[in-house]
């Protein structure tokens, strides 16, 4: 089959367009608008000069996301969560907190919390993998803020982080699934990997048919090459200034 038979045309190993407009809102240190495709989140980092209660007197910040689908960002309306998150939800939100913690010195924060909220405007697969790209832009804004203002001495961020979807369609690996593609997914897997090339998650699920561990190392290969691809985009999108700066180009 050939390898440009995608919905989008696009390769079997390339990304959907990917953008990054940091401050996307003004009124928290960290904020982006983040694009996989037609696939949109804001995300915001909002800080609390506390910790959990658990957390008091230990001299260790924390860092932890909520997550939600905008009603309008599906065709058919989804439903608010009024009455707490359900399963998926607090299973998005603790994977999007672990893998922000995992490139965060908590020590170096001081008792304070950041928390990334991620809230969808538009989903075409691969939402979770997109809070987890821009919302690491937007904690890292909310540090820099911190730092600037003199209330942490030194960036917490040790490294990037970024994640990415891939899958097996139809016999082929597939790197960055859109929603078409990830419903008819025999093999469909999410990757969160960081800037020093480590992993944070791994989750790979057989949808309809086994895989084996050849097929487990090419998907882990083609999510590699698109969380590289990734940084980079990061990389880019804090060379310059946030959209809300007036001077800035970003």
């Amino acid at each position: 089959m050939p390898s440009n038979t995608r919905p989008d045309s696009r390769r079997e190993d390339e990304l959907r367009p990917i953008k990054i407009v940091r401050g996307y809102t003004s009124v928290v240190p960290g904020s982006v608008l983040v694009e996989f495709g037609e696939t949109r989140v804001v995300c915001t980092a909002s800080v609390e000069d506390s910790v959990p209660p658990w957390m008091r007197g230990k001299r260790r910040g924390w860092v932890t996301a909520e997550y939600s689908m905008l009603p309008g960002s599906t065709a058919e309306r989804t439903r608010r969560e009024r009455r707490g998150a359900g399963g998926r939800t607090k299973e998005i939100e603790r994977l999007i907190g672990r893998s922000l913690r995992g490139v965060t010195d908590l020590a170096g924060m001081g008792e304070i919390q950041v928390t990334v909220d991620c809230d969808v405007i538009q989903a075409d697969g691969g939402t979770r993998t997109a809070s987890i790209t821009g919302g690491w832009v937007a904690l890292h804004d909310a540090f820099t803020s911190l730092m600037e203002s003199g209330d942490i001495p030194s960036h917490p961020i040790r490294t990037a982080c970024a994640a990415v979807s891939v899958g097996m369609v139809d016999g082929r690996p597939l790197l960055d699934l859109r929603y078409v593609e990830d419903v008819k997914a025999d093999v469909d897997m999410n990757v969160v990997m960081t800037g020093e090339g480590k992993f944070v998650e791994v989750q790979g699920t057989a949808e309809g048919l086994t895989f084996g561990r050849d097929d487990f190392d090419i998907l882990l290969d083609l999510a590699e090459k698109g969380c590289r691809e990734l940084f980079g985009h990061q990389k880019a999108a804090l060379e310059f200034a946030p959209r809300s700066d007036p001077a800035g180009t970003g």
